[in-house]
């Protein structure tokens, strides 16, 4: 069964949308939803990363909450220096940071967590996957910014995805 549908929810999710942006549908409409919905799993099937262990719930917990502040708080500093500094521009720039995790999970999961936060975007990631490259829309101390980084979304998923 899994052959057919490695990944069920996504099918689901195919077909469905399928027939969402096809309202009302037709008959062959709903065939080719379900065409669709079969094939576009087991065609992306190789393409999906292993699945992730994911340890420490308490952590992950902790690290949502973390994000989400940070998110709420950078959203009104990023507003605020934008509207107050119409007269100069931030002083943004680019900062390589050190990386730890090696796990694909892991780096994907900080990727999110960077893009998520307002003022911060991650650019690139070195081949070897040791540094990041990350854009910071306003840097102060860039040696504070990393031990900043590091800290509160490196470590903690260092513990998740150990």
């Amino acid at each position: 069964m899994s052959r057919v549908f490695p990944a069920p929810i996504l099918s689901l999710a195919l077909f469905a949308l399928w027939l969402v942006l096809d309202a009302p549908p037709s008959r062959g409409q709903v065939v080719l939803a379900a065409i669709v919905a079969i094939a576009v799993p087991i065609v992306v099937a190789p393409l999906r990363p292993r699945r992730a262990r994911l340890r420490a719930p308490g952590t992950m917990l902790r690290l949502l909450v973390v994000v989400l502040r940070d998110a709420f708080v950078s959203s009104f500093q990023v507003a605020r220096a934008l509207v107050r500094r119409r007269d100069r521009l931030p002083a943004g720039a680019f900062v390589r940071v050190p990386l730890e995790l090696d796990d694909p999970s892991a780096l994907a999961a900080l990727a999110v967590i960077t893009t998520i936060v307002p003022g911060t975007v991650w650019c690139e990631l070195a081949h070897d996957r040791r540094t990041v490259l990350i854009h910071v829309f306003e840097l102060g101390d860039e040696e504070a910014f990393v031990t900043h980084f590091k800290d509160t979304y490196e470590r903690p998923l260092m513990e998740i995805y150990r």
